[in-house]
């Protein structure tokens, strides 16, 4: 971990992962006991961010049950619904045979309406097998389809894309497709978890 002060920072705070580092940065006008409670404040903010864009597999099954009962009148029931690490060109599987759902270990960090989409997708897919004007009627209920069908696109175009040595994230790795990052206002005093 590494706290890094500014002149420039007043009255925010921020925290973010680098690699394998997290950084948290601090106006420098803080003094220690300010800087440890707030580094230890951004630290629980990061985790508990990260904790929500990567949902386990129990996470993901409650999930898709409250997708099915909003989008598709709870109709869509799945045997199971797991996180898989096997699928490299595939955002998910819906096996019909058995009712399970397997979500690509890939969509792990995206925005969560993304996430959600795939998961809808695959329930509807439970109710129509093929990809016909009845199954995408049942996803439009869902007000962020194309805009997670476009965020989708645009991953795998980037995956696919020839990406010359000099122009890739050499820090990153170029794998998160959203670093986790949260911010907050130093001057506001509620206490941690109170919002």
């Amino acid at each position: 971990m590494e706290v890094r002060r500014s002149r420039r920072r007043k009255s925010t705070v921020s925290a973010y992962r680098d690699g394998e580092r997290t950084i948290v940065a601090i106006p420098a006008r803080f003094t220690r006991a300010q800087e440890r409670e707030w580094v230890q404040r951004m630290l629980d903010r990061l985790a508990d961010s990260e904790r929500r864009r990567r949902p386990s597999d129990a996470e993901l099954e409650r999930r898709a049950a409250e997708l099915s009962e909003k989008y598709l009148d709870g109709r869509a029931h799945p045997t199971s619904v797991r996180w898989s690490s096997n699928q490299d060109r595939r955002w998910g599987s819906c096996t019909l045979i058995d009712g399970t759902i397997r979500i690509s270990t890939r969509v792990r960090g995206m925005p969560p309406w993304v996430l959600d989409y795939v998961l809808l997708h695959e329930l509807a897919h439970l109710l129509h097998a093929g990809h016909g004007p009845g199954f995408w009627k049942l996803l439009e209920s869902y007000p962020r389809t194309d805009r997670a069908r476009g965020f989708l696109e645009g991953v795998s175009f980037a995956r696919d894309a020839e990406v010359e040595p000099d122009d890739a994230d050499v820090e990153t790795g170029g794998t998160d497709v959203e670093p986790s990052r949260v911010e907050a206002d130093a001057t506001d005093d509620a206490p941690h978890g109170a919002r």
